[in-house]
């Protein structure tokens, strides 16, 4: 007879998404988590071998759901123009969950560089190769400029993608921008920024 699916993992997970955004992994309890999950610090220890795998697992339930988005919208069915921007409106509409998990990252890899290699390495794997085979394709494509450094190439579309998107929620409509754009609209602007820059 097939044991019945727990909920135990879910709960565990929960309790230390929360936990870790309040007080960092290291900070984090792993009692207080297990309170949180009504169960026992051994089932913490059943399913995660150590607090970072806790802490991997957390982040991976937001990126897999993200990643999944991502390789849709780069799907190369347009032109490279067309895919960027919709990665930046997907970016555009991240949920307040997957914001939260970004700045848990953010702030994990700047306190633990064994946590920062680890995440690198998933990154890696993940969004920032579907963007660079994205911008390699730009660079094949005439879209980018093949004598810029595909390096390059990479940060520049990275840091219109994500960045001032969280900044613009970070200040709302407060001044010094009270009518500027927010969400797709901002999204596609970056991108014409990203093509065609900001010079007159």
């Amino acid at each position: 007879m097939a044991r019945p699916r727990t909920d135990i993992r879910p709960r565990i997970q929960r309790a230390a998404r929360q936990r870790f955004r309040e007080n960092g992994v290291d900070g984090a309890s792993l009692r207080a988590i297990a309170r949180d999950a009504k169960t026992s610090i051994d089932m913490i220890y059943y399913y995660f071998p150590s607090k970072d795998d806790l802490f991997f697992a957390v982040v991976e339930e937001s990126y897999e759901k993200i990643l999944a988005d991502l390789e849709r919208v780069l799907a190369p069915d347009g032109t490279i123009e067309e895919r960027l921007v919709r990665l930046y409106e997907r970016i555009a509409d991240a949920s307040d969950e997957e914001v939260e998990t970004v700045r848990l990252v953010a702030r994990e890899a700047l306190l633990s560089s064994a946590r920062r290699d680890r995440l690198a390495q998933r990154f890696t794997r993940g969004h920032v190769g579907l963007i660079l085979r994205t911008v390699m394709e730009g660079v094949k494509e005439g879209a980018f400029d093949s004598k810029r450094h595909p390096v390059v190439l990479l940060l520049a579309t990275f840091s219109l993608a994500f960045p001032p998107q969280i900044l613009r929620r970070l200040i709302g409509d407060r001044r010094p921008l009270p009518s500027a754009p927010a969400g797709k609209a901002l999204a596609r602007e970056l991108v014409d920024v990203l093509f065609r820059g900001v010079g007159a």
